[in-house]
């Protein structure tokens, strides 16, 4: 499957977040949707990476952004891992890879000399009509927000 690029339309997903809420495209039409792929709740790259979005969170609100992270992970460890760290965005339990798979984000991976497959950690910032700005698939996890907020 082909990554989305930049241009594209965003596909229309839907999917419950930690609390079993439904959340999908439409909800988000009229403000700048950052959506955020990562490969594991708790996991220290992960973890750097959501709390950096946290801590800039009151930047993201001034601009007319929203968030939403996606994992396979289930609704009980995206709950944990929201309530630990007390993200202000929900976290997308994607069980089923059908938004992962829908942003074409899952692939062969690497890691300590193993191929498996996984979720590539990639960030996409959608405009307010659905379209993708900006793909960010190099991200760094300490400073992800200055990444998509310039």
């Amino acid at each position: 499957m082909m990554p989305l690029k930049k241009g594209d339309k965003a596909p229309n997903f839907s999917a419950k977040d930690q609390d079993g809420m439904l959340h999908s495209l439409a909800d988000y039409k009229g403000k700048k949707l950052v959506v955020f792929f990562y490969p594991k709740a708790n996991t220290p790259g992960c973890t750097a990476e959501a709390c950096d979005l946290r801590d800039n969170f009151d930047r993201f609100t001034a601009n007319n952004y929203a968030l939403l992270g996606v994992s396979a992970d289930n609704a009980k460890a995206q709950l944990n891992f929201k309530n630990k760290y007390d993200f202000p965005f929900p976290l997308l339990a994607d069980e089923d890879k059908s938004v992962i798979e829908a942003f074409g984000v899952w692939g062969p991976k690497k890691f300590m000399g193993k191929e498996y497959d996984g979720i590539n950690r990639t960030t996409f910032i959608i405009d307010e009509n659905g379209i993708i700005e900006e793909v960010i698939s190099d991200v760094k996890t300490k400073a992800h927000a200055s990444q998509i907020l310039g």
